[in-house]
């Protein structure tokens, strides 16, 4: 067992297996010592967990909540891309975060922090990243938040 699975275990995560594509195109694409994966949704046995939007339905709890459970979804795609040896991870490079709000709500950075603060309890100084935290007025299956990664391993 890894380092970063014994962070894991000390966390109380049990990643999931990665999900599989809901449309045309692959989890993850490495180029070198980069990983892209694609965006993940709040996911949990294939059901769609914090459906709704942020500012209407959903609250700022509940849609950090989302954006972690998101950056669960995200460590699980790299772990696959990874072999399985989350050890491999040299820097989580950049997050984009998209919300599902309404034209007022203004706490994006709030709700992605729920992903952000996910990566620095897991990986320390090497979860330190780059980010982008948007709007959206719809996400695919209505669900409240989506996170892609750019992630340099070895």
């Amino acid at each position: 067992m890894g380092q970063i699975d014994i962070r894991l275990k000390e966390l109380g995560i049990e990643l999931p297996a990665a999900a599989k594509p809901i449309a045309n195109y692959v989890p993850w694409v490495r180029a070198g010592n980069l990983v892209f994966i694609s965006g993940q949704g709040p996911i949990t046995d294939g059901q769609v967990s914090y459906p709704g939007t942020l500012g209407k339905s959903l609250s700022l709890e509940e849609g950090i909540r989302s954006a972690r459970l998101c950056g669960i979804n995200v460590i699980a795609q790299l772990k696959e891309a990874c072999g399985g040896d989350l050890d491999r991870v040299r820097r989580i490079v950049k997050l984009v975060g998209f919300v599902n709000a309404t034209a007022d709500f203004k706490d994006h950075p709030k709700v992605i922090n729920g992903a952000s603060d996910l990566m620095v309890d897991v990986f320390g100084d090497k979860g330190r990243h780059a980010r982008s935290a948007v709007a959206s007025p719809s996400l695919p299956l209505g669900i409240s938040t989506e996170v892609e990664a750019i992630v340099e391993i070895d």
